[in-house]
């Protein structure tokens, strides 16, 4: 080993080498690819750095002048990229060596200054790497050697395309170290496809993944996630403790509820700024915190001084999380707590994933208030306090104490003072207990109540309980069953809000529009709904496509001979609609569009007199021919549309301009001075897909471009080709 680098590890107190530094600084890899597997928290980073320090000192102990980067580290995050930054900093100081960083969310012009005035490392994330390369700031000739640290994880984020345009903008002699946890196929087609001849390293262990960590699967009530996560903290009471939830509103909501209770907490999560994750790093690093809630990717690689516990309020998805997340403990030979917070429905798969990882965990009950109780008691008889020396002043404060209180007063108070600075645990339920079934009181006693509308007036309970509400003046609470038929709709109300409704409505029963409402005696005798079970739905109208639930169930088929009229495409004159007569009622027509006119007279019938037609044929009025029709009476064929005539203002009939009102015809439909055809409902408006009994229908509509909609319809206005 290079002496600076040997003298640099002993300052750090290093007596011996992890196993994968071992592995990586073997002589005979020096100058060979490596694809290294290895845990979380092996030291890594100290053993990608001894690994390339022969590479770019090659036979020096010192660094030359710094010039161009001689090595390149790429980090999937900020927080990894800085400390893989901080790490190697001190492992090469002795050698004057530089080391800088471009990552995101950082001033790129000052990265730029500093690539200028020399490095020999650069370390850095992905896409800032990239953009300093394609703007020609960051030089990558002089490279010998490239690290790919948690390559895995840059590859999950979407890197692919970043790592091998910098892969291939290297030189092709450099060496290439690719550092990651697990090593997938996408690792591996990675290694193949960029390096050469890699040696494959791997130090992970056989059934048990990491020897420092104490794996816990910690069973909880379905109701009892979160109070077990306050008492986890509160028995192990650590200098540090990271609590890993899988979104960053779980992030937030944590957050929030650990500081209410008191506990010094600070969040990682993506949707932080980088100076405010710097600012959450720091402050767990010099002690303002002791517990940080974040996300997978937010703590991807951190290292926080003596993290004794990780803590999974939300099961991790798949085992490399696993992996990663507990490697934040146990890191450096020192021991750690990785437990996982497992209600009773996630049982199974906290089983599945534990199996998968190889982790053999305990099963254990989370900390009850008792047990917190009393190592409360077991820490403070065992404070290092009590063996020191008593100063003249505290002697005197405690001379002063003895003689107003007695002992047993000064005790138990001192005690308080303990707990108070300390969350109150939570009373735990046992970890088989199911949430309570919610309890579902009977409505009643109850009143009926008959509407005047039905399935014949397009009657829904949607808005039929807001109309009830409003009108008769009751909560939603007082309204019960409603049961729409065919000619009319039955309310079940309270007892208690039946005086009220009834006060309210008037001697008349008027709810609104027509709509009245009676008071039954008894129950009323319900008959099944068509079209299924669904309270207040529409059923399929008679004759309509597919016939209606019961054709299906008997297998029959209906003729489309009743089916509605299709309406007509701009300029076109549809079919009166009281033309038709059906023995059976119809679906409702569809209404005609802005420049359409209805038709007075009768529609031929076309198949009677000429027999099957191949396509359909409408004669074309005023001369005009139908765009399928040919050249009849020498005119000129149509350009598509029917009849010929322009929308809204073309010349049907050889005459003016109609102005929006093709052939003089009244807006509305029918005949002149008749009764106007009904317009359908709007499905997009649910108050509005009835006709209330007794009132108009429909009043004249003004046609043509931005033109409104009629007041009182229920069509909104339609914009017309120009």
């Amino acid at each position: 080993m290079i002496p600076p680098l040997s003298e640099a590890l002993a300052e750090r107190g290093y007596d011996k080498l992890t196993p994968v530094q071992e592995a990586v600084t073997d002589p005979d890899l020096t100058g060979s690819d490596l694809l290294v597997s290895a845990q979380t928290g092996s030291g890594k980073t100290v053993g990608f750095g001894l690994a390339i320090a022969p590479t770019i000192l090659e036979e020096a102990e010192r660094f030359g002048p710094a010039a161009a980067p001689l090595a390149l580290v790429v980090a999937p995050t900020r927080e990894l990229a800085f400390q893989v930054m901080r790490e190697l900093s001190w492992l090469f100081a002795k050698t004057g060596g530089r080391v800088t960083s471009c990552v995101g969310g950082m001033d790129m012009r000052d990265e730029r200054r500093a690539l200028d005035r020399g490095a020999h490392i650069v370390v850095g994330t992905p896409g800032r790497l990239r953009d300093h390369i394609q703007r020609g700031s960051l030089d990558m000739t002089g490279l010998r050697a490239i690290v790919l640290d948690e390559a895995d994880e840059m590859l999950d984020l979407g890197f692919r395309e970043d790592l091998e345009f910098m892969l291939g903008e290297a030189p092709e002699d450099r060496r290439t170290l690719m550092f990651s946890a697990t090593v997938p196929p996408m690792i591996a087609t990675l290694a193949k496809q960029f390096q050469r001849d890699a040696r494959r390293i791997s130090t992970l262990g056989g059934a048990k993944q990491h020897t420092d960590i104490e794996y816990q699967a910690v069973r909880v009530a379905q109701s009892d996630s979160e109070h077990a996560i306050f008492n986890m903290l509160r028995f192990h009471d650590t200098e540090s403790a990271i609590v890993f939830a899988n979104t960053r509103a779980a992030v937030s909501h944590l957050t929030a509820r650990l500081a209410n209770r008191g506990f010094a907490v600070v969040s990682l999560s993506g949707e932080l700024s980088q100076t405010e994750r710097t600012h959450a790093l720091q402050a767990m690093r010099d002690g303002r915190a002791r517990i940080c809630v974040a996300t997978d990717v937010a703590a991807r690689g951190i290292d926080l001084p003596n993290l004794n516990l990780v803590i999974h309020a939300d099961l991790p998805t798949n085992t490399e999380s696993l992996l990663h997340r507990s490697g934040r403990t146990g890191r450096a030979g020192r021991k750690g707590i990785s437990a996982l917070i497992v209600p009773a429905k996630a049982a199974k798969k906290a089983e599945r994933l534990l199996k998968w990882a190889k982790i053999n965990a305990e099963w254990v009950t989370a900390p009850s208030a008792d047990d917190i109780l009393k190592r409360d008691e077991e820490r403070l008889l065992n404070d290092p306090a009590w063996g020191e020396p008593v100063t003249e002043e505290q002697g005197a404060f405690a001379a002063k104490l003895l003689a107003l209180h007695t002992p047993e007063a000064i005790a138990a108070a001192y005690l308080r003072l303990y707990r108070d600075k300390r969350s109150a645990p939570e009373e735990l339920l046992p970890p088989d207990t199911k949430a309570p079934a919610r309890e579902h009181k009977a409505f009643g006693p109850s009143q009926w109540f008959a509407l005047s509308v039905g399935n014949k007036d397009r009657a829904e309970a949607r808005w039929l309980l807001p109309l009830l509400c409003r009108a008769g003046n009751i909560d939603k609470s007082a309204i019960g069953a409603i049961r729409v038929q065919d000619s009319e709709t039955f309310v079940e109300l309270t007892k208690a809000s039946t005086a009220g409704f009834v006060s309210a409505l008037g001697p008349d029963g008027l709810l609104e529009e027509g709509i009245t409402a009676r008071q039954l005696d008894r129950a009323p005798d319900i008959a099944p709904q068509r079209g299924g079970p669904n309270r207040g739905a529409r059923p399929a109208p008679k004759g309509a496509h597919g016939g209606n639930r019961s054709d299906a169930a008997r297998g029959e088929r209906k003729p489309r001979t009743n089916a509605a009229p299709r309406p007509a495409s701009a300029g076109a004159a549809p079919a009166n609609a009281e033309a038709s007569v059906s023995p059976k009622p119809t679906a409702a027509p569809r209404p005609a569009t802005d420049s359409a006119a209805p038709d007075a007279s009768p529609r031929p019938d076309y198949t009677a007199a000429h027999g099957p037609a191949k396509a359909k044929h409408t004669p074309a009025r005023g001369g005009k021919p139908d765009a399928r029709g040919g050249k009849p009476g020498g005119g000129k064929p149509s350009t598509g549309k029917s009849f010929g005539g322009k929308p809204s203002g073309g010349k049907p009939s050889g005459g003016k301009p109609s102005g929006g009102k093709p052939f003089g015809g009244k807006p509305g439909g029918g005949k002149p001075g008749g009764k106007p055809v009904r317009a359908a409902s709007d499905a997009r408006d649910s108050s509005k897909r009835f006709t209330p009994p007794g009132k108009a229908t429909a009043g004249p509509r003004k046609s043509g471009p931005g033109s409104q909609s009629r007041k009182g319809g229920t069509e909104p206005p339609r914009r017309t080709k120009r």
